[in-house]
């Protein structure tokens, strides 16, 4: 793990202890994105690739890659931007997953750039759920993805350009039922319909999920999503490109 660093939330003057989550380098060395000690923090209202991603030196071997930007997700409901201190000034942003960029000659790569690691979320409360649903969706790529401010009478917890998402964190299998109305919703919305579970899902849920297409995920308390079915593994695969 990363340095501790003091966090002030401005919406609701919480103040958290935060600490960035560390990742394997290419020679297996831990690294952290190096954070700023007591600068000041803003909430997320809008989301671009290039402020996804910070380049990272790798202490031990001195090879820089992308790492997710740090953020925390305070109770308040802001998801707050963690700042880090640059790499190195003029750092080229990552490319969108899948997508194709000319070199220097004009020629297109040979092979789309991989997707670096998942940073999760550790689940203490339903909100955390709907937080770390959120990053994995974002993660994904569909980085204009929000909370609901509110509870929906629908169930949707997270909505995007196109995508709607249902996060149950209760204690009970997710029913067929709830899987149907999430579907119903994505049909209405023309979106991208995906479903998180705590307690996993009833085998009709899971056999509902599978005829209409549905992604199905769990969430375990480190907030972790796992696809649970074949349209999970191939959202996992493809990305919000699907």
């Amino acid at each position: 793990m990363g340095e501790l660093v003091p966090v002030h939330c401005p919406s609701c003057g919480r103040r958290h202890a935060f600490t960035a989550s560390a990742y394997p380098c290419a020679c297996g060395a831990p690294v952290a994105p190096p954070l700023v000690t007591g600068a000041a923090v803003k909430p997320i209202t809008h989301r671009t690739w290039a402020e996804e991603w910070v380049p990272v030196r790798c202490g031990a071997c001195g090879r820089e890659d992308h790492w997710p930007q740090p953020e925390l997700g305070c109770p308040c409901g802001s998801v707050l931007r963690i700042p880090v201190r640059p790499s190195r000034a003029g750092a080229a942003p990552p490319l969108v997953p899948g997508a194709a960029a000319p070199d220097s000659a004009g020629r297109p790569p040979q092979e789309p750039p991989e997707r670096p690691p998942f940073s999760p979320l550790t689940i203490r409360t339903a909100h955390d759920a709907v937080t770390a649903a959120a990053l994995y969706l974002r993660w994904l790529g569909f980085t204009s993805v929000v909370q609901a401010e509110e509870p929906s009478p629908s169930g949707i917890d997270l909505r995007g350009p196109d995508l709607v998402a249902q996060v149950d964190p209760t204690t009970s299998a997710t029913s067929p039922r709830s899987v149907e109305c999430l579907w119903l919703n994505g049909l209405t919305a023309s979106a991208t319909s995906v479903f998180f579970s705590l307690a996993g899902y009833t085998d009709d849920a899971l056999a509902r999920a599978d005829d209409v297409g549905l992604p199905l995920f769990t969430l375990d308390l480190t907030g972790t999503p796992q696809p649970v079915n074949g349209p999970a593994e191939e959202l996992v695969a493809s990305g919000a490109g699907r």
